[in-house]
């Protein structure tokens, strides 16, 4: 399946959170425990979702009919997650595929070509959170080529970090 990033609206927020919505209750039914505050957000989490539509961080999945297939953030820096870092890197959050698009592999041609943007753009890295007790996710991303560098603990929560190297034509590694 085709799709596109479209830019999320500022007016479009309701519609980012009742994709966590619906996400969480995707997720509820597989009986994983994870994301579940998005069913009745907390006002951190709420903020956070605003701030991301204040900085233009937050795209839409699209089909090429303009069906939305679901979201995610795209940041170039993640001080909570990450810390200040010297790195040049993409980092991916709050990536979700609605259920009715699921075994697609729209995940996987999404990060596919969200690294080729940023190996064109002369990133070094794609990199991306992941809660920790969702193993899971966390085999996904690894199936998708990132290596766990580290982890991180907030709001009670641990969360793996996962890389991607990016290769180009300016890297020394190619």
């Amino acid at each position: 399946m085709k799709f596109k990033l479209k830019k999320a609206e500022k007016d479009e927020i309701n519609k980012a959170l009742a994709i966590f919505k619906a996400a969480a209750k995707s997720i509820a039914k597989k009986n994983i425990d994870h994301w579940q505050y998005w069913k009745n957000p907390p006002q951190e989490k709420i903020t956070w979702v605003q701030e991301g539509f204040e900085k233009e961080e937050f795209f839409f999945i699209e089909s090429l009919q303009q069906e939305t297939i679901g979201m995610l953030r795209i940041l170039e820096e993640d001080l909570r997650y990450w810390g200040k870092t010297t790195a040049k890197a993409k980092y991916v959050h709050s990536l979700v595929v609605l259920e009715k698009f699921k075994g697609k592999n729209i995940g996987q041609k999404v990060l596919q070509s969200l690294a080729e943007e940023a190996t064109n753009q002369g990133f070094e890295y794609l990199r991306l959170d992941c809660e920790a007790k969702n193993s899971k996710l966390c085999n996904y991303y690894e199936q998708q080529g990132f290596i766990k560098v580290g982890t991180q603990n907030l709001s009670g929560s641990t969360y793996n970090l996962y890389q991607k190297k990016l290769i180009n034509a300016f890297s020394e590694d190619y």
